[in-house]
């Protein structure tokens, strides 16, 4: 049995200069037995892996992407919002309510919602749809970096680290960045 009253909404990839916005919504089970749930980032690879997969077994999930340019088109914060609304479709079942993490509900839900500031940490299904949403988007950037070699995006997953800020400075864009983003506009050559 899973537990019905609310689903938990997270995003992971709104800061980087490439790849998707990958958001996802979890149905816990109820009384379910995960322990260790918390904000992705705050867990290490290898602990947020093994939850991860746990996570894949025992709930609900709803995936929600927006692409490179999506995001450009619509901006970050629309195109975050657009794929949280896309994840809880995504649902195999629906909630009575949607806890989002974070300061705004997206506005094209059909069910009641309320936005947790950190609540993926202290809210057990916002931690689990955190941690959903980093490790495929980790795992996008990881085949990422095969198909546009030169970038690292393997190591930063699209961040503007250093390496990543020299790559674009040396190769320009490739088909993944986000050519509004101020550091990869910035980058772009002359067509």
């Amino acid at each position: 049995m899973f537990d019905l009253t609310h689903a938990g909404v997270d995003e992971a990839g709104r800061g980087p200069l490439a790849g998707p916005v990958v958001t996802a919504a979890v149905i816990l089970p109820q009384n379910h037995t995960l322990q260790g749930l918390d904000d992705s980032k705050r867990l290490t690879d290898k602990r947020r892996r093994a939850l991860y997969t746990r996570i894949l077994d025992e709930a609900l999930i709803g995936i929600g992407i927006a692409e490179p340019a999506e995001i450009d088109r619509i901006n970050i914060l629309q195109a975050t919002l657009t794929a949280m609304t896309r994840a809880v479709r995504a649902l195999p079942m629906r909630p009575a309510k949607i806890l989002i993490d974070g300061n705004i509900v997206p506005p094209d839900l059909d069910l009641p919602a309320r936005a947790i500031i950190k609540g993926d940490q202290s809210e057990p299904a916002i931690s689990a749809a955190s941690i959903i949403a980093k490790t495929l988007r980790d795992d996008l950037m990881v085949l990422a970096d095969a198909r546009f070699p030169g970038y690292g995006f393997s190591g930063h997953k699209g961040y503007p680290s250093p390496v990543h800020k020299a790559a674009l400075t040396e190769r320009g864009p490739c088909p993944i960045h986000r050519l509004s983003y101020a550091p990869v506009a910035a980058a772009r050559r002359p067509e």
